[in-house]
């Protein structure tokens, strides 16, 4: 008797050529992705090229009908003519910035920072009533209430003084609704464990809701020192004198209607946003993760 023994086929080698095409595929996808990343970077720095050339330039260079891509002769000396001009104190409007953004920032971060955590944590049956009013401010067009404010800072004897500059932009209804916004997520737990060790809602905001939340914390000073910086219209009303303007009102001083002083505008422009740029550099990485964290959703 015969035994039949059955074949055993063997099975065909596995072929990688879908791995490969994956593989491929992933290669040109970030290849495409840091062509596209090195395009966007590309056109974010023009205006900053333009604005550095045209800083070391002379107004005929500037204004001249050929391009060059960087002055024959670069005019260093702007930067010794910027600072020496006697009808626009520009030293002493980068300090007049600096002290009003700093200070305009912490002011808002604790009084806001405040309103919100009381809105957020503490039980009060008109807290809605009061969140929404402070809503409502934020569909109040700023030229209603620009009259009254310089009106009421004018009879104050605020007018170019750091206090008519600081005092009437220390509450923000959006920066309140923010805080709002992140109090509501922050864990309630911390909290209670403060109050078992005794503490009440001011000791519990201050010990243990502050130091838990200094990303969130860093992202709004970040935001509003760049708007405290970059403002306009209420500095340039309220610091008449040039010893109480901000450097945003000294730059519109190189332009008037008779003269525009090309090489001055660009290089206190220059000059004027480089503490913005290291103060965005250092703190970028709480902007995206700070505004995150206050649980809107785009």
């Amino acid at each position: 008797m015969t035994t039949t023994i059955p074949k055993v086929r063997k099975s065909a080698p596995k072929s990688d050529t879908p791995s490969r095409v994956r593989r491929g595929g992933g290669v040109m996808s970030s290849t495409g992705l840091y062509i596209a990343t090195g395009v966007a970077a590309l056109l974010f720095l023009i205006p900053f090229y333009i604005l550095v050339r045209n800083a070391l330039s002379t107004d005929a260079e500037i204004t001249g009908e050929t391009w060059k891509f960087f002055p024959t002769d670069i005019q260093w000396g702007n930067i010794s003519e910027l600072f020496s001009d006697e009808t626009v104190p520009f030293a002493r409007t980068l300090w007049n910035s600096a002290v009003v953004a700093t200070l305009h920032t912490v002011g808002v971060l604790l009084v806001c920072s405040l309103a919100g955590y009381g809105l957020a944590r503490i039980p009060y049956k008109h807290a809605n009533k009061v969140f929404y009013a402070v809503l409502g401010t934020l569909m109040v067009p700023t030229a209603v209430t620009f009259v009254p404010s310089f009106v009421l800072v004018s009879s104050l004897g605020w007018v170019d003084t750091y206090r008519g500059l600081i005092i009437p932009g220390l509450f923000s209804g959006f920066t309140c609704f923010l805080f709002r916004q992140y109090f509501l997520g922050f864990p309630k737990e911390l909290e209670e464990a403060a109050r078992m060790d005794g503490l009440g809602y001011w000791g519990a905001y201050w010990r243990v809701v502050v130091p838990n939340s200094l990303n969130f914390f860093a992202a709004m000073a970040t935001i509003t020192f760049i708007a405290g910086w970059n403002a306009f219209l209420w500095p340039l009303v309220i610091g008449q004198d040039p010893s109480a303007w901000t450097v945003q009102v000294a730059l519109s001083s190189y332009m008037t209607n008779q003269t525009v002083v090309f090489h001055m505008i660009f290089m206190a422009t220059a000059i004027s946003i480089l503490p913005l740029v290291f103060v965005f550099l250092f703190l970028q990485r709480w902007l995206v993760q700070g505004i995150a964290q206050t649980g809107i959703k785009g």
